[in-house]
C-alpha cells in the first residue's frame, strides 16, 4: 500500500502549505514521483486537475474566514494568494456563486470542498484483463509535440493533436510504416528531464529509418498491459481510473516513471466493441 501512502503524503503536504506558493515539483516529491505522473494520476483519480483542487481548497478557506471574522476582503484575498481584490472576487464568485461581500452579509450558500483522503475499496472491484510482460527496447517514429505542465495545458491540448492527425492523413501515413511487433497507432507520453514539460508522440513501432518522422527509442521495461474494450474515449478513461484506483494500490508494482503507451490497433473508435491497450512501465515495490 506504499502507493496509497505516498499519494496521501502529497495531499497532506498541500493542506499544510495551502497558504504558501505551492510548487508541483515539491508536491510530487512527497509522492516519490515526477510532477507529470503525479498530476496525471491526480486528475485520473479525482476528475479534476491539481491546480483546480488547490484553488477550491483555498477558496473554501477564504469563504470560511469571510463568514467568521471581520477581516477586510483585501487582506483575505492576499492571504490566499490573490494579488488584487478583483481577481479574488472573480474566482470566488465562480466557485461559490456569490461575492465575498455577500458572504460578509450572510447571504447565500457556499460551495465548500473538504480535504481529499485516499481510500482503497477492494470489495466489488471489476476484474481487469492485463498481463505483465518484459520487452527489450524498441523504436517508434512519429510526430512529437512539447507541452508545458503549467496550468495543466497538456490535458486540454493533446486531444486537439489527435483531432489534427486524424483529419490531415498523418495517422494513415504512420500506419504504412508500422512494421514492428506492436500493431497500431501509439500515443506516447515522455516526461522531460526538467519535470516541467512532457513530449507527447503520436507514432508507430517501426524498425528502420524514416525521413518523414522523428524517432525515439523506448527503453527495455517490464510492462503492465491492460486490455480496453469499448467506445472511445469513455472506455480508455474508465480503464485508466481503474488502474490507479484499484490495480496499483494492491498490485505490488509502481509506475517506473518512463514512457507509457496507449495502443490503438484498430480503426473505428466509435464502435461499442473497439479494442485498445494501455501499456504502463512498472517496477516491483
Amino acid at each position: 500500500m506504499s502507493w496509497v501512502t505516498d499519494i496521501q503524503k502529497a495531499l497532506d503536504y498541500i493542506e499544510a502549505n495551502l497558504l504558501k506558493k505551492l510548487n508541483s515539483e515539491e508536491v510530487a516529491k512527497q509522492a516519490n514521483t515526477s510532477p507529470f505522473h503525479f498530476q496525471r494520476t491526480f486528475a485520473i483519480l479525482t476528475d479534476m486537475t491539481l491546480g483546480e483542487y488547490i484553488r477550491r481548497r483555498r477558496l473554501t478557506g477564504a469563504a470560511i474566514e469571510l463568514g467568521n471574522n471581520d477581516e477586510k476582503i483585501i487582506n483575505i484575498a492576499l492571504k490566499y494568494g490573490y494579488e488584487t481584490p478583483e481577481a479574488f472576487t472573480k474566482a470566488f464568485k465562480k466557485q461559490h456563486h456569490i461575492s465575498p461581500s455577500e458572504v460578509k452579509k450572510y447571504r447565500g450558500k457556499l460551495k465548500l470542498y473538504q480535504p481529499l483522503k485516499i481510500h482503497v475499496t477492494l470489495e466489488g472491484a471489476e476484474p481487469m484483463n492485463h498481463t505483465i510482460i518484459s520487452k527489450d527496447s524498441f523504436q517508434v517514429v512519429g510526430i512529437r509535440k512539447n507541452y508545458s505542465l503549467e496550468n495543466d495545458a497538456n490535458l486540454t491540448e493533446i486531444p486537439k493533436l489527435w483531432n489534427q492527425v486524424n483529419q490531415d492523413g498523418t495517422c494513415d501515413r504512420l500506419l504504412s510504416l508500422n512494421n514492428g511487433s506492436i500493431k497500431g497507432v501509439l500515443g506516447v507520453c515522455v516526461d522531460h528531464i526538467n519535470h516541467r514539460e512532457i513530449d507527447y508522440w503520436i507514432a508507430v513501432n517501426h524498425n528502420g529509418h524514416s525521413t518523414s518522422f522523428e524517432t525515439i527509442t523506448i527503453p527495455a521495461s517490464t510492462w503492465a498491459v491492460f486490455q480496453v474494450h469499448g467506445e472511445m474515449p469513455k472506455a480508455i478513461q474508465h480503464t485508466w481510473k481503474q488502474i490507479f484506483s484499484e490495480w496499483f494500490p494492491t498490485s505490488g508494482y509502481r509506475h517506473a516513471g518512463t514512457a507509457e503507451l496507449e495502443v490503438y490497433p484498430e480503426d473505428g473508435s466509435n464502435r461499442s466493441n473497439f479494442y485498445s491497450e494501455i501499456w504502463i512501465p512498472v517496477i516491483k515495490e
